[in-house]
């Protein structure tokens, strides 16, 4: 990795940490595998935990915007859950992987899991959306030459993908906020 890609990856790191004072903060450094590794090199996930800010789990990737960064600019993601748990941190790592190997996800996109969020959950997609539940101070993270914005990756479902694809990202959002979703509940009904 290079001295540029450890300082930004550091930087976000100590975003994360200022954000989130009084969280404990664990850093997982996550190795692709062989075939992958190269797409995103030295991959952390920053592991949040509850504390005075949120009372869920906070997983935050570092290792996006120095893979992927265009004229200083680039992402990394966060997600948030009920609990600590390996399934997050492989998610996360799964996000990174697809944005940066060639998918190059941005706000409003959304991408598969293969799979539910959690076994029985409905929610087997991740829409990339604003991080509402921790907002713009996480969102918007200056870095030595550039900077990361951080998007929330919000599990959801098939169908409310589809609707969102005919009706558009707002009236998707809208229909979250009218039905008060919980969004670290895996097991939550569907809007639509």
């Amino acid at each position: 990795m290079s001295d540029a890609r450890v300082v930004a990856a550091e930087a976000v790191e100590a975003r994360v940490r200022a954000f989130f004072e009084g969280h404990s903060v664990e850093v997982v450094v996550y190795d692709l595998g062989p075939e992958r590794r190269e797409v995103v090199p030295e991959l952390r996930v920053l592991v949040v935990s509850p504390g005075p800010r949120s009372d869920s789990w906070a997983y935050i990737s570092a290792g996006c915007w120095a893979a992927m960064e265009k004229d200083g600019d680039g992402l990394e993601f966060v997600m948030t859950a009920h609990v600590r748990d390996q399934r997050f941190i492989d998610l996360m790592a799964m996000i990174a992987y697809y944005h940066c190997g060639g998918h190059q996800l941005d706000l409003e996109h959304s991408m598969p899991i293969g799979e539910p969020w959690v076994p029985g959950s409905a929610c087997d997609h991740l829409l990339v959306s604003l991080p509402y539940h921790h907002g713009p101070d996480l969102e918007h993270c200056p870095l030595p030459g550039g900077h990361a914005r951080i998007l929330w990756a919000l599990p959801v479902t098939a169908a409310e993908i589809e609707f969102r694809r005919h009706q558009g990202h707002e009236a998707l959002e809208q229909l979250f906020d009218e039905a008060g979703i919980i969004p670290t509940d895996p097991f939550r009904a569907s809007v639509v």
